[in-house]
């Protein structure tokens, strides 16, 4: 991914960075009042977000009129070494700035930031009900491997989860 490829007249997609952590927390935790997107219940700060920055986990975010408006980050799917190249990803965009294509914009270029890393799989959970998420990673070559039943429980209810994966490279 280049440092900072601007798209269209006002919006820039670019790595983010440590001055972003409140930002994109205070982003994630709509997601997490929203409960459309996480399991997650507890709000997350800012020195949640850096310790992403300082494991090296890559980050992209998008900015239209000075204000962050999405981000993208990907994390290990787990340690041990086979899974290496494996990558889990979440995409959140900040309400005011939703049904813009920033969530597409953030999840290509971290497609890219995560190829050019050496990881060969994007994968991710999605609730079923975010009909907008599964197109996002429809458009983008995803595909749903199938659904986890029961995954998780979220305010006193199960929720299954939809599970999406990319191979980013070519094998054999």
């Amino acid at each position: 991914m280049s440092p900072a490829a601007a798209i269209g007249t006002d919006i820039t997609v670019r790595p983010a960075s440590h001055a972003d952590a409140a930002a994109i927390a205070a982003i994630y935790n709509q997601g997490i009042d929203d409960r459309l997107a996480t399991f997650e219940t507890e709000h997350r700060a800012a020195v949640d977000v850096r310790a992403w920055f300082d494991a090296g986990y890559p980050v992209v975010v998008s900015e239209s009129e000075r204000a962050l408006a999405a981000y993208a980050a990907a994390f290990p799917y787990r340690s041990r070494p086979c899974y290496a190249g494996v990558r889990e990803f979440s995409v959140y965009v900040r309400r005011d700035f939703r049904g813009q294509g920033h969530g597409k914009r953030v999840l290509s270029a971290l497609i890219g930031a995560v190829r050019a890393e050496g990881g060969w799989k994007l994968v991710s959970r999605i609730f079923p009900e975010n009909t907008v998420s599964l197109a996002l990673c429809r458009s983008l070559g995803f595909r749903e491997v199938g659904v986890y039943r029961r995954h998780g429980m979220l305010d006193g209810h199960w929720r299954d989860t939809v599970i999406v994966e990319k191979l980013l490279t070519e094998v054999g």
